[in-house]
């Protein structure tokens, strides 16, 4: 997917449409610690309650597996403004497999 190097875009710290830069980031991992040590992490020292925490509540996993990753990764652009210096990241990604800026 081809963008232009330098777009007109709305700035929210100007609070006026500006030229910007656009510029693209390698999307950045979420996090080390899966999602189970993040709760384990959080409840540490504390009960956990009572009943099966809504864990066998569904079929097992076989029957709604996905299958395989996505082959396309969502974009990560962020917008310079030329005027105040801000920098302003996109609110969604877009689907691609390149980002080319032209």
């Amino acid at each position: 997917m081809k963008l232009p190097k330098v777009m007109k875009r709305f700035c929210k710290y100007c609070k006026k449409h500006t030229e910007q830069k656009v510029a693209a980031n390698k999307k950045k991992a979420a996090s080390s610690l899966s999602h189970g040590s993040k709760i384990r992490a959080s409840l540490r020292g504390r009960a956990r309650g009572v009943g099966n925490l809504g864990r066998y509540s569904k079929p097992a996993v076989t029957k709604f597996k996905r299958s395989g990753a996505k082959n396309t990764k969502k974009s990560d652009l962020r917008y310079t403004c030329n005027i105040c210096k801000k920098t302003s990241v996109q609110s969604h990604g877009i689907r691609a497999k390149r980002v080319e800026l032209v």
